[in-house]
């Protein structure tokens, strides 16, 4: 039996990509769509296709009125954390692709998961190469405790740090225990933000495309772990449809494409 869907942002450009792959794989069946821009139409319609016959909700509330087992959430970080929420309580599983939690928000999503029995898979990137990237980077940081991290995105994102150096910060400050350093003169806030006792820099510039860096430094030495994505949406779609598959059989929080991945190992 195939894995019922519903994508919330399947209009938008990581969520279309997704939903649309969806479409052309017979192990899912796309029963559902939210996109505000486009509600009321033919999803077919909205991507400039033939009709399919999948009505745009507004919402997700109105979207889950047709059974689905899974959740992709691909929106605003104004909105996931309600959506999580609310697909939740409808006794659904979720996978989060949209940037914008913070520890507090997923110690709350995972304690609604264990109390209804389902499970969530977020990450702030569904790209195989980048959970690669910070596999290696978390395996480099057992040796080296000295990293910093530098994000780079265009001006439009709306999120800084991205999802993906936020996560990556987070898990790096449960392995790492960097060297205190002398305080900065001058203007510290060009040090970068600390998160997790790990310091992040943010680059919001035109024309940059989605990348980030972990730089580890020692004595004479220094070891710099970088990945880019380019312009499209998607390196994303496989890592999310893997995550689809898996999220039925887990129950509570798996956080990160990466632990995803080594949970069959």
């Amino acid at each position: 039996m195939s894995i019922r869907v519903i994508v919330a942002g399947a209009t938008g450009w990581a969520g279309g990509a997704v939903a649309r792959a969806l479409v052309e794989d017979n192990r899912f069946t796309l029963v559902g769509a939210v996109g505000r821009r486009h509600a009321g139409a033919d999803l077919g319609r909205a991507w400039g296709r033939d009709a399919n016959g999948i009505p745009v909700a507004g919402s997700l509330v109105e979207a889950l009125a047709t059974p689905a087992d899974v959740v992709v959430d691909y929106t605003h970080p104004a909105s996931v954390k309600d959506h999580v929420m609310t697909a939740l309580g409808a006794g659904l599983h979720v996978v989060v692709g949209t940037s914008g939690l913070n520890a507090a928000d997923y110690a709350a999503i995972e304690a609604r998961a264990l109390q209804a029995g389902r499970g969530v898979v977020a990450a702030g990137n569904f790209s195989l190469t980048a959970a690669l990237a910070k596999s290696f980077a978390l395996e480099a940081a057992r040796y080296l405790g000295d990293v910093e991290l530098v994000d780079y995105a265009a001006a439009d994102k709306v999120d800084a740090p991205s999802g993906t150096v936020l996560e990556l910060a987070e898990a790096l400050g449960d392995v790492v225990r960097g060297t205190e350093r002398p305080r900065a003169m001058g203007v510290p806030e060009t040090r970068g933000a600390p998160i997790a006792g790990v310091t992040v820099h943010a680059v919001r510039l035109p024309g940059y495309v989605l990348a980030f860096e972990a730089l580890f430094g020692k004595s004479d030495e220094r070891l710099v772990i970088r990945h880019e994505a380019g312009s499209s949406a998607a390196p994303y779609v496989a890592g999310t449809l893997l995550a689809i598959e898996r999220v039925v059989r887990v129950t509570g929080l798996i956080r990160g494409l990466d632990r995803l991945l080594l949970a069959d190992r």
